[in-house]
């Protein structure tokens, strides 16, 4: 799977210019988390909207309303932003995109093709994807194995899965002593026996749902 396939195109974005008070009304109106920050075609930074509430004054303080206006209207995106960002490909795979979120603790990826912002990929697309890639939707039966980390076990596998059809395998990662945990769903005909079939081929089952 690949950014393209999730990411929202053409997001909304703001310039640096931009009036804090202006971006934090734009991302309230439009239900918004985060906005690209584009200058002259070229994404210069990324406005969260934790960022905007950060630089709004706190309730305890001694200002004005008169005076509190007037400091919000002299910020622009351009004094909260955050640069450089960290981006994403359309054409990268969306594993790498969840990596690269893992890795810099970020919730969204503005996604760039030839220098040029084209969409922005967020958790919510990520989950999106995640729920995909497991089939969750298909229904049938899910099942966690224990398999030795060599050539050929998944093979084992597959060929019990007949008549039903696996839809989805994920590896759940590494045991001690070298064994790899896998989690799959079977959809179809004989989905419910699947487990059996796989116990009677000798793997070891972990759990069924």
């Amino acid at each position: 799977m690949l950014v393209t396939e999730w990411m929202t195109k053409t997001p909304r974005t703001v310039s640096s210019r931009t009036p804090v008070m202006e971006a934090m009304q734009l991302m309230k109106s439009g239900g918004y988390r985060r906005l690209p920050v584009v200058d002259g075609g070229t994404l210069v930074g990324i406005v969260t909207d934790r960022d905007l509430k950060e630089a709004t004054p706190s309730k305890a303080t001694t200002l004005s309303v008169y005076e509190l206006n007037y400091l919000l209207s002299k910020l622009t995106v351009k004094d909260v932003m955050s640069t450089p960002v960290i981006t994403i490909g359309s054409s990268d795979p969306v594993e790498r995109a969840a990596l690269l979120m893992e890795e810099h603790k970020i919730s969204g990826l503005p996604v760039v093709d030839d220098e040029q912002l084209v969409g922005i990929f967020t958790i919510t697309d990520l989950l999106r994807a995640f729920v995909a890639v497991l089939g969750l939707r298909e229904g049938g039966t899910r099942v966690e194995v224990s398999l030795p980390d060599e050539p050929g076990v998944l093979a084992r596998v597959a060929n019990v899965a007949a008549p039903s059809n696996i839809v989805a395998v994920v590896t759940a990662g590494f045991e001690a002593g070298q064994r790899r945990k896998l989690v799959l769903r079977v959809v179809g005909e004989g989905s419910a026996q699947f487990p059996e079939r796989l116990k009677e081929q000798g793997v070891e089952v972990l759990d069924v749902r």
